[in-house]
């Protein structure tokens, strides 16, 4: 097994990460003892979670129904590709100031789509993601190919690389 390898494993059992259903990996790390009443039902005000991507793995297409912050922490670049509810395209870089034109945070709204890849394969991207109200898997949708590309038949090529079914 290579150091990279090594690193990754003992980042995994240092955070506890788990397998993420859309690819990668993550740990809650952070649930509001507060809640507040939304049109879809009771929320926590927060969570935040670890997440990581390495090498070759990706984040597949999916989107929440509430906003989420993500924070580059350390590991490669990562690369976020964003299709907005108005149809408009962009990559986002999330990674140290300055590097390559990155940011080291980003603000995703609720109802996009959203996949994300390691610029270095041979590497890892780890990230904390703040959702606001809090994450619940009865809000989080993983995109399905056939209408992600009927809706966005502009984007197919990142559509047919970033989704699972």
């Amino acid at each position: 097994m290579d150091l990279m390898n090594i690193r990754i494993k003992q980042l995994i059992d240092k955070l506890q990460l788990e397998k993420h259903p859309e690819g990668g990996w993550y740990k809650e790390t952070y649930r509001s003892p507060c809640s507040v009443d939304i049109e879809r039902g009771e929320r926590q005000l927060a969570t935040v979670i670890y997440f990581m991507l390495q090498g070759d793995e990706k984040s597949a297409f999916h989107r929440l129904r509430s906003d989420e912050f993500w924070y580059y922490h350390q590991g490669s670049r990562l690369n976020v590709h964003v299709i907005y509810e108005d149809g408009k395209y962009k990559l986002h870089k999330l990674g140290l100031i300055d590097e390559l034109n990155s940011a080291p945070q980003l603000f995703l709204p609720a109802g996009c789509w959203f996949a994300a890849e390691c610029t270095e394969k041979d590497s890892y991207s780890l990230v904390s993601c703040s959702v606001h109200p809090g994450f619940d898997f009865a809000d989080f949708e993983l995109a399905n190919k056939d209408d992600l590309l009927a809706a966005y038949p502009n984007n197919a090529e990142l559509i047919n690389k970033f989704c699972i079914s």
